[in-house]
């Protein structure tokens, strides 16, 4: 009997972590390293159809010559903390000291209903370059935090308090447009629609997809 129950016991915290794991998998991944925390969630992929004679208002406007689009969007917050050494009543320098990243992806791919499959195959061509992007999203936002670790900032001001957290949002502000800047998946996405004259020619998606990052990435070195 005691054999026994100590097996049930073994499966059911192998259980137990089996299903803790996949609830972390769920909301993403998160990555500490020299003072800075990178949160990474798991991509948000819907699919919407339309109506073109009125479509909804949250979907963006389809450019000239366009019937469906796949609209990704990269979001990043950061929060930035540091410890501050007062000099005097008015002075004081602030020392970054920890940074947080949180990163998420959010695609929504619309279509008409009676979109054709070749239009639909290049609308996710669209997302398989956004989530590409998004795979070392992580990685890029981990070299910008780095670069903010340890910055020492001189404040002044009649309240230190005040002027400190001023400057660490200023902070958060710098290191997201920075990610976004360094991350920029546009240029991809434009020689993708370049290539495949915006789903309008016979050019494979897939093969469209591989030739535009190539490309991209001989240009970038």
């Amino acid at each position: 009997m005691r054999p026994i129950l100590l097996i049930c016991l073994l499966l059911g915290a192998l259980a137990f972590g089996w299903l803790r794991w996949r609830d972390a998998a769920s909301r993403g991944q998160q990555k500490e390293s020299a003072g800075s925390t990178i949160s990474k969630r798991t991509v948000q992929l819907a699919n919407r159809t339309f109506d073109p004679a009125s479509p909804p208002p949250e979907m963006p406007p389809l450019s000239p010559g366009e019937t469906a689009e796949c609209d990704s969007n990269f979001v990043s917050s950061a929060n930035v903390s540091g410890e501050t050494r007062q000099t005097d009543a008015t002075h004081a320098t602030v020392t970054i000291n920890h940074v947080k990243v949180d990163l998420q992806l959010n695609i929504i791919i619309w279509a008409t209903a009676d979109a054709s499959p070749h239009v639909i195959e290049h609308e996710d061509g669209h997302r398989q370059i956004s989530e590409y992007y998004y795979a070392t999203a992580d990685k890029i936002a981990e070299r910008v935090a780095a670069g903010y670790m340890g910055r020492q900032v001189e404040i002044t001001g009649a309240d230190l308090n005040a002027e400190s957290s001023k400057m660490l949002q200023q902070m958060a502000s710098e290191i997201t447009a920075e990610y976004g800047k360094e991350l920029n998946p546009e240029p991809t996405q434009l020689l993708y629609d370049s290539i495949t004259d915006h789903s309008r020619n016979d050019v494979v998606a897939k093969d469209a997809v591989a030739h535009a990052l190539k490309n991209i990435s001989m240009e970038s070195n």
